[in-house]
């Protein structure tokens, strides 16, 4: 029925229907155009290796392709990405299963030591781990790894357990399901998105990393290429393998993108949900809580015991570190993260709404092009924007824009990641409602949909601050002219071997790294507040 209003003169007047002014061609031609747009500045890093491949000789890239050495990185490198992956989806989902779905005292404290691991940057953790044992090769590369990337599935795994309609898993308890198999037929359908969204930022963290597999000294792609970059001077094997990556990062995408299926609405989200009944573990109680507190000396314990260790050093060869450098690189760190969410927010709003909300060609190549740049290492992204910068607009070039932009674009997934899954959440029928009632698009945006997606888009814009604190190849090639991070600090301190006075800065960058960890945290141990109550 057409929408009428009173006029003046107490009549009757038809007015515009609301739904139909957001769907009009305009509304969404904005949001297609917004989408490109931001997709197209996401595959910058991509533009310059295509223009860097094709000035090069066709007989070397041929001789590049066919090298047997590439077939050797792309093995170590898939191997690694495959183990990783499995091994935080185990891990993650029986975390998450432990902390959300079981009568575990301490709950909330295990969530805090299991998320705190974020806080703690690949190359530290190594540094941590080669300092302590003789850990190498790939088994060191798989556990580091691992370790700092488990909460990347722990978390949304622990969200999406939270918004789970428990009650089909208790009917098919009912029916004589054992435990484990109602688990796998009623929930897992419900929380798989958000655990294999998950397990895609781990995959593309681990195809990029460079810290720690370098220190491991395993042989993976990312190695191969700062070799390349550095020693070699080889620009073209160097970008026809970064080509190969990041044709290694689409297939991940679309893999997860297959694996994801259609998201799984058990129940609608203003129906009542039945709070499930704690899973009781009797004995088995000291056997999880041992299981956790070993993954949290794991990851906490052997990097922060080897950082105290060279502190205690430092003190007694009385190295000494100025706090005011202290100081100023961190507030730098800071800014410099917190103008890379902000970017990121900016990119990944259109490109996620477009996913959400429309199942298109258009969104899928959008959504796919913007985790091109998780997919590539920080110095294939850094050398691309000063490629960028100076071609285009050279008044950018090692500016704190630019350093901003690369954050964005390198982090850009998980932003992506997390507005397309909190949208999804909102339920249409909620829009159509506020339509409806004369609200414009806008202010169904910001009264309705904003206020149900924000948790989950907020706790993106922290998860992208939290890994732009700990950013470095990028860094080290756009930071402005004697602009210093707690990072590259770190960098320059222990490539001089001067560990001692290197571990200050470590120890500062995990403390201000576990700020938004905690943050994170937080969001998610609160748990998400159902549509019908932010309305």
């Amino acid at each position: 029925m057409q929408p009428a209003r009173l006029t003046a003169a107490g009549d009757l007047e038809a007015t515009p229907d609301p739904r139909r002014r957001l769907r009009a061609p305009g509304g969404r031609l904005v949001l297609r155009a917004s989408a490109v747009a931001a997709a197209l500045l996401a595959a910058v890093p991509l533009v310059y290796l295509v223009v860097r491949v094709a000035q090069a000789d066709g007989s070397d890239i041929i001789d590049a392709l066919w090298n047997a050495r590439i077939a050797t990185l792309m093995v170590n490198t898939v191997g690694l990405v495959l183990a990783v992956s499995a091994a935080c989806l185990v891990l993650g989902v029986a975390t998450a299963w432990l902390l959300v779905r079981t009568d575990l005292p301490g709950r909330r404290v295990w969530l805090v030591t299991s998320s705190l691991a974020l806080a703690v940057p690949s190359y530290v953790a190594a540094f941590g781990w080669i300092a302590t044992t003789d850990l190498r090769g790939f088994w060191g590369a798989f556990l580091v790894l691992t370790l700092c990337n488990l909460p990347l599935v722990t978390l949304p795994t622990i969200a999406a357990l939270r918004l789970a309609n428990s009650a089909s898993e208790d009917v098919a308890r009912t029916l004589g399901r054992t435990r484990w198999r109602a688990f796998i037929e009623a929930t897992w359908p419900q929380i798989r998105p958000a655990s294999f969204a998950g397990v895609l930022l781990v995959a593309l963290y681990v195809l990029s990393d460079f810290g720690s597999v370098a220190l491991m000294r395993y042989q993976a792609f990312t190695w191969a290429i700062q070799v390349a970059y550095e020693s070699l001077f080889d620009r073209t094997l160097a970008a026809v393998m970064s080509v190969v990556l990041a044709v290694m990062g689409i297939a991940l995408v679309a893999a997860e993108r297959r694996l994801r299926g259609a998201q799984a609405r058990m129940g609608s989200t203003v129906a009542a949900r039945t709070a499930p009944v704690p899973v009781v573990l009797g004995r088995w109680r000291w056997l999880a809580h041992g299981g956790l507190a070993v993954l949290a000396a794991l990851s906490l314990g052997v990097p922060l015991g080897a950082l105290a260790r060279y502190l205690l050093l430092r003190t007694e060869t009385s190295t000494s570190v100025r706090p005011g450098d202290l100081l100023a690189d961190t507030l730098s760190t800071v800014g410099l993260a917190a103008a890379g969410a902000a970017v990121a927010l900016a990119l990944a709003l259109p490109i996620g709404i477009l996913a959400a909300r429309f199942r298109s060609r258009l969104a899928t190549v959008t959504e796919s092009a913007s985790y091109l740049g998780l997919a590539l290492p920080g110095i294939v992204v850094g050398l691309s924007l000063v490629f960028f910068s100076l071609n285009v607009a050279p008044m950018l070039y090692q500016s704190i824009w630019m350093l901003a932009f690369a954050y964005g674009v390198l982090f850009l997934p998980k932003a992506v990641g997390a507005v397309r899954t909190s949208i999804v959440q909102v339920e249409p029928g909620l829009e159509d409602v506020a339509r409806t009632m004369g609200l414009s698009p806008a202010r169904v945006w910001t009264r309705v949909t904003a206020r149900i997606a924000w948790p989950g888009i907020g706790a993106g814009v922290l998860l992208v601050a939290l890994t732009a604190m700990k950013e470095l190849p990028a860094t080290l090639l756009l930071r402005p002219t004697g602009t210093e991070t707690l990072a590259t600090s770190l960098w320059r301190l222990t490539s001089g071997t001067a560990y001692a006075a290197a571990a200050p800065y470590a120890l500062v960058l995990i403390a201000v790294a576990a700020v938004p960890a905690l943050l994170l945290t937080r969001e998610v141990a609160g748990g998400r507040r159902h549509p019908e109550e932010t309305l």
